[in-house]
């Protein structure tokens, strides 16, 4: 089955459900995906029933949420277009990152795939978006970034940021004022008891001053281990 056999609506609901498996462990409820989704309980029902009937999820009444092998297979094809619009958009036509994701949503339900190739070789086959998120190559293949979220991270510690959730616009322009993109280089720094906050420095900024991020904050970046 082709992406373009499905209706748009359906092309975002496999999409969401990949997105929270690609980098969560947690089972995926119908509440998950309406919450991502910005949409009611019942939106989502109606929604996964089409997606069951079409052999694309597994769902149990009530239960757990689970691609099939197809399923799979079309969600990673639209998070590719998205990504590598999402990519295009920065690189070529100069958004900012905090732009991009709802017009790539926009655009993925009208591109071909042999626009989405193009666009691919134009860019030189980027492995990654500008938020860090993997690009799954041509034939479906996705390498995720060994990485934990920031407010797992030892303290004290050296870290690099491989990723930065895209859910929130304006956590993404804070986050750029501070210095702390995809890349960016973090000393960890030991925060307060009990404040639940994580406090960084950011290297190559002017100043040096720790930057104190909140719980939801430091729960929206992945980084990986440079201490050894």
């Amino acid at each position: 089955m082709s992406v373009e056999n499905i209706t748009a609506s359906m092309q975002n609901y496999l999409k969401v459900i990949w997105s929270l498996e690609e980098w969560s462990d947690a089972p995926i409820t119908n509440s998950a995906i309406a919450e991502t989704a910005g949409v009611r309980l019942s939106t989502v029902s109606d929604a996964l029933r089409k997606l069951s009937e079409h052999e694309l999820i597994d769902h149990a009444r009530y239960g757990t949420v689970t691609l099939t092998a197809e399923g799979r297979e079309l969600a990673v094809l639209m998070t590719r277009r998205h990504r590598l619009l999402e990519t295009f958009l920065v690189r070529q036509l100069e958004y900012s990152w905090d732009e991009v994701h709802d017009v790539a949503d926009r655009l993925e339900h009208a591109v071909t795939d042999d626009l989405v190739d193009r666009i691919d070789r134009v860019l030189g086959y980027p492995t990654r978006d500008p938020h860090g998120d993997p690009i799954p190559s041509a034939d479906g293949r996705v390498h995720r970034p060994e990485a934990v979220l920031l407010a797992d991270a030892t303290a004290p510690s050296t870290v690099r940021v491989e990723r930065i959730s895209d859910s929130d616009a304006g956590m993404l322009q804070y986050f750029a004022s501070r210095g702390i993109v995809v890349d960016a280089e973090l000393e960890v720094q030991p925060s307060e008891p009990y404040s639940e906050t994580v406090a960084v420095i950011v290297r190559g900024e002017a100043g040096g001053a720790p930057v104190i991020l909140g719980t939801t904050a430091s729960n929206s970046v992945w980084v990986s281990d440079l201490s050894d």
